[in-house]
């Protein structure tokens, strides 16, 4: 069967039997139509399910009330952060379209240009853009505002965490229960916020005098995979470590599995920590200890500092950085002395 045609402006006048004009002018609350007709016009809008073209709306109104919200791609963080942006995007009178670059972040040319400059103007007021890579300032008429930008705070309004703090609290997490030999399972190395959280492990770890050793420094690129492999390097060896801090959760999880498979118990033989508290970090087992950022705030401050800078008011603060806390579970236990 053929797909069904899309409901026109013109199909809606013919069926109410009124002009065009009439539609358009209940459409859009104008003066000039009688309240049976605009009751008639509108049982017809919704009996045969019309809705206007967003393009239509921006070139008739210059606005769509529509907010994109631009990911690279949907996995645990963003979908976190998605959740807090549905929260606050309730009672603004604006809609939410999430737009993933399916993992394609590759191009040097950066991704986010490309789509948000597809996207702006005709389609969404504005957009929320989840660690974006690229410098994208010069792109009038655009509100934007970044989530964990890859370069860190910039001229674009930004909302992150505290992420320095973060990497020291989870070290000072193991130092505490008496490991020495703490590895790290970095981040993406491009990633300001994976280079804060490398910054973090190596303070905690000079304030109690410890010294770094580089060869338990490993790439983690908060992937599955490289962790794992990282993480096998790690513990196949002789002198290997009692403590992991993995820069997210998703490499934690890694490292817990990579050790249970060499027959390491977790934590017995091994304590690791994670960050970011998604909710895959309290199913593991054990339940992981994570660095909690509030990931669902992030998307909720996000959207509506953007719906400020939509509505035209000046916000008295476009850098939010919001706090990181210690989330103790059952992957970590003291040293045995």
């Amino acid at each position: 069967m053929p797909p069904r045609s899309r409901v026109t402006i013109r199909d809606v006048a013919a069926q109410a039997g009124v002009s065009v004009a009439t539609v358009s002018k209940v459409l859009n609350q104008r003066y000039g139509v009688s309240a049976d007709t605009f009751a008639r016009v509108q049982a017809v809008i919704k009996e045969l399910g019309y809705e206007a073209s967003l393009v239509a709306q921006s070139l008739r109104n210059h606005r769509t009330n529509v907010i994109g919200i631009l990911v690279a791609d949907i996995e645990p963080f963003s979908t976190e952060l998605l959740k807090g942006a549905a929260d606050a995007i309730r009672g603004t009178g604006f809609e939410l379209v999430v737009y993933s670059a399916g993992g394609r972040t590759g191009d040097p040319e950066g991704w986010e240009r490309r789509y948000l400059t597809r996207l702006s103007g005709t389609l969404v007021d504005g957009a929320v853009l989840v660690t974006p890579a690229v410098d994208l300032e010069g792109l009038p008429g655009t509100p934007v505002v970044a989530v964990d930008p890859h370069t860190g705070r910039a001229a674009l309004p930004t909302v992150d965490s505290d992420n320095l703090t973060g990497g020291r609290l989870a070290t000072e997490h193991l130092l505490a229960l008496g490991h020495r030999r703490i590895a790290l399972l970095t981040g993406r190395e491009d990633l300001k916020s994976a280079q804060q959280r490398e910054t973090g492990y190596r303070r905690a770890l000079a304030a109690a005098g410890v010294p770094v050793d580089e060869s338990l420094i490993r790439r983690g690129d908060y992937e599955h995979d490289v962790a794992a492999a990282s993480a096998h390097e790690l513990l196949s060896g002789p002198d290997r470590p009692t403590a992991v801090f993995a820069a997210n959760d998703i490499t934690a999880i890694a490292a817990i599995e990579t050790a249970i498979g060499l027959g390491l118990r977790v934590p017995d033989d091994l304590s690791v920590v994670g960050f970011d508290n998604i909710p895959e970090s309290a199913l593991c087992s054990p339940p992981l200890t994570t660095v909690q950022q509030p990931i669902r705030e992030m998307g909720h401050r996000a959207i509506t500092l953007l719906v400020r800078l939509i509505n035209g008011e000046t916000p008295d603060d476009t850098h939010i950085t919001l706090g990181t806390e210690l989330i103790e579970r059952h992957s970590t236990r003291a040293l045995p002395s």
